[in-house]
């Protein structure tokens, strides 16, 4: 079980309000209007990720991690979009080691009023690179992964697979491979939801942790998998 932290950490429905008002008024004058409750919101958004910070600790190797390194920004980036909402309608943190920019796969949470909220984890987009030592690794050593996720805890957690998947096989697979559905995935990012009334619950980063708990032996498979793995060296 996860450590208690002594921290209130709760998110309240005030939070859940503000996001659904901006969603209503996404434009900077009323942003501006309204800073002194999205500051408010961001406070307890900072509780949670604290407490999740203390009690993944525990577990994961989180030193010299801040609760700012781990919190994104509400401002979205607009040059290269058609959508010029200069604000996302959710608020969002992302733990690894050094925070959401730790470049691993990490631990993903996103607050989002209409029971839009999760938890996610998992390969997402992907480096060529990277996506071929994953199709390696199904073809010629599937078990530890399937193991994993074929768990009966893992799967009644995390019941929603996202990510992009190929019509037909990749190059070089050829289309009677017994792990036809994992190869021709490009994606494999695992989802938990929470409504609204549990993002309010007291206990609501325990459950984040329980959730990374869970997920943690798949986050380690990609991270040695993708970093970690070192190269056989070639005989000459």
């Amino acid at each position: 079980m996860a450590t208690k932290s002594s921290s209130n950490a709760v998110i309240t429905k005030p939070t859940f309000d503000f996001l659904r008002d901006l969603v209503q008024n996404n434009n900077r004058e009323w942003f501006q209007t309204n800073r002194a409750r999205y500051d408010a919101a961001k406070n307890e958004l900072c509780g949670v990720v604290q407490q999740v910070l203390t009690d993944l600790s525990s577990f994961e190797p989180l030193a010299n991690t801040a609760v700012k390194d781990c919190i994104f920004r509400i401002n979205r980036d607009i040059r290269f979009s058609k959508d010029k909402a200069p604000y996302k309608s959710n608020m969002a943190f992302a733990i690894g080691p050094g925070g959401r920019h730790s470049g691993r796969i990490d631990y993903y949470v996103q607050i989002q009023p209409g029971n839009q909220s999760f938890l996610g984890a998992g390969m997402w987009q992907p480096t060529p690179a990277n996506l071929a030592k994953f199709r390696q690794e199904v073809d010629y050593n599937v078990d530890e992964l399937k193991q994993i996720i074929e768990a009966d805890e893992f799967k009644a957690y995390f019941p929603e697979i996202h990510g992009e998947v190929l019509k037909v096989m990749p190059k070089g697979y050829s289309a009677d491979h017994p792990e036809i559905d994992l190869l021709r995935r490009k994606e494999l990012f695992f989802v938990h939801r929470y409504t609204d009334k549990e993002v309010m619950k007291a206990n609501f980063a325990e459950e984040v942790v329980r959730g990374c708990r869970i997920i943690k032996p798949y986050i380690d498979f990609l991270n040695y998998l993708f970093f970690d793995e070192k190269e056989e060296p070639v005989m000459l």
